[in-house]
């Protein structure tokens, strides 16, 4: 999927959650306690309607900087490079490369040259398709040690059953 990239790249800027919590823990419960947006009051006193994508945005960036979460808000369309890329999904930058080459993730390349941009949102959809595959063979993995009987096992057990199973 080639086509050129013609917008400059969007700066990410990270936010650090502050060293004392006490006035985040105080903000996220008013957030909790208030299903619908508040008003937004400027400093000469004027008020204006919080809009309810705003809101929904506060209530998520407050949850995760109450639990100590350093927080980057993106727009989806964002491009990435793909050291970029693969620093959020963790992975090298050859394996993200070879991803690519497989047709795993979606990219873009810049005009003729060989570099090559992914969209955010790309990235982000494919992080969660396997975060969703880990955790279905997860679930599969602890079915099969319930039905074996192996669950609440321990370890020595575990090892021992293992060590048989693999030498049938």
């Amino acid at each position: 999927m080639a086509s050129t990239v013609a917008r400059p790249q969007n700066v990410s800027h990270l936010v650090e959650p502050p060293q004392d919590l006490r006035e985040m823990l105080e903000l996220a419960r008013f957030l909790e306690n208030h299903e619908s947006p508040a008003l937004l009051l400027g400093p000469d006193g004027e008020q204006i309607p919080l809009p309810m994508q705003a809101y929904e945005v506060l209530r998520q960036v407050v949850s995760a900087m109450e639990r100590g979460a350093s927080v980057s808000i993106e727009p989806v369309d964002r491009r990435l490079t793909t050291q970029q890329a693969a620093d959020l999904l963790g992975v090298s930058r050859n394996t993200l490369i070879r991803l690519l080459d497989e047709h795993e993730l979606a990219f873009e390349r810049l005009g003729d040259s060989r570099h090559r941009r992914l969209r955010l949102h790309d990235v982000l959809a494919y992080r969660e398709r396997k975060n969703a595959e880990r955790r279905s063979r997860l679930d599969e993995m602890t079915r099969q040690a319930v039905e074996d009987g192996l669950y609440d096992v321990d370890a020595d057990t575990y090892k021992e059953v293992l060590a048989e199973a693999r030498k049938n």
